[in-house]
């Protein structure tokens, strides 16, 4: 039992139908590599140590009898932005210390029916507002190749989770590249889907236009199985998508020769650290030598991305968290003198630092006299930069780059200067703006650290973004190192 964490969320699934061993032996292991490591990486916010060996005890009934979904008695974590029947979800915040939601969000109750055992909920970045899981109420998240840098952010939690084999597989959402990013910095697997692809039911919004709930796993297999078990249309998520959902795991083969993959000119830039640098340009020789075939292309908006997003995603933010006031739910100050006290003392004492910075910047570039300077003129630009994509995959079938322009960096290094933290997402933006599919996969390291290589495809692609990084991790190891200490 000791080796199970070896073993991707596939070929582990694949052992409990094949009944080699329990979900409830499974689950044990995966808890015990928890309360181990919690104190060194503060990856989980709530452990659900009941509940899932009572839910790993009905898996293992149902695979007694011959029947079950895809993950029966698998194990897995969730995001805590992702409401769950039962259990606190807190996005990493005081306002929501206390919250227990009365329901589970669509992704929660797809993998549930799937036949997923929950571990726990992860922590983040409070409100997913963050590039490095340092703004959690309840603390940050270390990196597990080395405890004193950022895992990123903000699904740090799921990442390090991950990573250190914690779990083989969990949620996390994407806005501006809080998936590949914090995956790059652990060196794992993170999907980002198409907008629209997965629910978003039951995640809490922080920039309805921008989220994505997607997967952090070891592997593209393993993200190929779990995307497949959350995908799909919801009649309760008005931005969520009616169109069929395709097998990802059984496409995962398909052959690479002759695939154009598009390098985008303006990711090879002078921010890009040489080391990650090289660590893409060799896996790029990789897909040369599978067969497929590299041309370079430019997107000249995208540099944009950045003061674009930093004006869209503040302005959604500061409205969706107007509803935290202190009156129907959250956290609510102690003794306010009028409503008015309510509502400032509450949010004051509820948001941290970074939360309160983008929602003072979105009521900005939104009230009267900036609307149009700002929002409105930002919104224009989103539609270039989707624009630029769009010529770009009339010329080729997956764009690729680097994830991050350096491997992961010290906790501290950057939370005095928010424009410094910001411009770490400057790679993977432009495909939130868009609505693209997009994934990070390990490509090498610099030094001791992983790096990660970034494929974005066209809308609703994700099989082929899929099939182009397990054809990689086919021909490469780096999706399998694990950070010493957790081997």
């Amino acid at each position: 039992m000791s080796e199970l964490h070896h073993i991707g969320l596939t070929a582990l699934a694949a052992g409990l139908r094949e009944r080699r061993y329990s979900s409830v032996e499974l689950v044990q292991a995966f808890l015990k590599r928890i309360e181990a490591s919690q104190g060194a990486l503060n990856a989980f916010i709530s452990v659900t140590r009941e509940a899932a060996l009572a839910e790993a005890a009905a898996a293992d009934r149902i695979l007694a009898s011959g029947t079950g979904g895809a993950l029966t008695g698998v194990p897995i974590a969730h995001k805590d932005l992702f409401c769950t029947r039962g259990v606190r979800t807190t996005c990493g915040s005081r306002m929501l210390e206390n919250f227990v939601s009365p329901y589970d969000a669509t992704v929660v109750a797809k993998l549930r029916q799937a036949g997923a055992v929950m571990l726990g909920k992860t922590n983040m970045d409070e409100f997913a507002m963050g590039s490095s899981n340092e703004t959690s109420y309840f603390g940050p998240v270390r990196n597990p190749w080395d405890v004193g840098l950022v895992p990123g952010g903000s699904s740090g939690g799921s990442a390090a989770a991950v990573a250190a084999r914690l779990v083989p597989g969990a949620t996390a959402t994407d806005t501006g590249g809080s998936i590949r990013q914090p995956a790059a910095l652990c060196g794992i697997t993170g999907l980002k889907p198409t907008y629209g692809r997965v629910s978003r039911y039951g995640m809490v919004a922080f920039a309805s236009s921008l989220d994505q709930g997607g997967t952090l796993t070891a592997s593209a297999a393993d993200a190929a199985l779990m995307l497949r078990a959350m995908a799909g249309f919801d009649p309760h998520d008005s931005t969520s998508v009616e169109r069929e959902v395709p097998d990802y795991v059984a496409q995962l083969e398909q052959p690479l020769a002759g695939l154009k993959v598009g390098l985008l000119k303006e990711f090879f830039d002078t921010g890009l650290d040489p080391q990650n640098e090289r660590c893409v340009r060799e896996a790029l020789e990789v897909f040369e030598g599978l067969g497929a075939r590299l041309i370079e292309v430019s997107l000249p908006n995208l540099p944009l991305s950045v003061p674009v997003y930093y004006v869209v995603a503040p302005a959604e933010c500061s409205s969706n968290l107007a509803r935290y006031d202190g009156v129907r739910f959250g956290h609510r100050c102690e003794k306010p003198r009028d409503l008015q006290d309510l509502y400032r003392r509450s949010r004051g004492e509820g948001f941290g630092a970074e939360v309160k910075r983008r929602i003072m910047t979105g009521t900005y570039v939104l009230s009267a006299g900036y609307y149009d300077a700002y929002y409105l003129k930002a919104q224009r630009v989103r539609q270039l930069i989707s624009a630029d994509f769009t010529r770009a995959f009339a010329q080729v079938d997956v764009l690729m780059g680097p994830t991050t322009p350096t491997a992961a960096f010290a906790l501290g290094a950057k939370t005095s200067d928010p424009i410094t933290m910001y411009l770490n997402d400057i790679y993977t933006i432009g495909a939130n703006l868009a609505g693209l599919p997009a994934a990070s996969v390990p490509c090498g390291f610099a030094g001791k650290l992983p790096v990660g290589l970034q494929i974005v495809g066209p809308h609703f692609s994700e099989a082929r973004v899929l099939a182009a990084a397990h054809g990689l991790q086919r021909a490469t190891d780096w999706h399998t190192r694990i950070p010493a200490g957790y081997a």
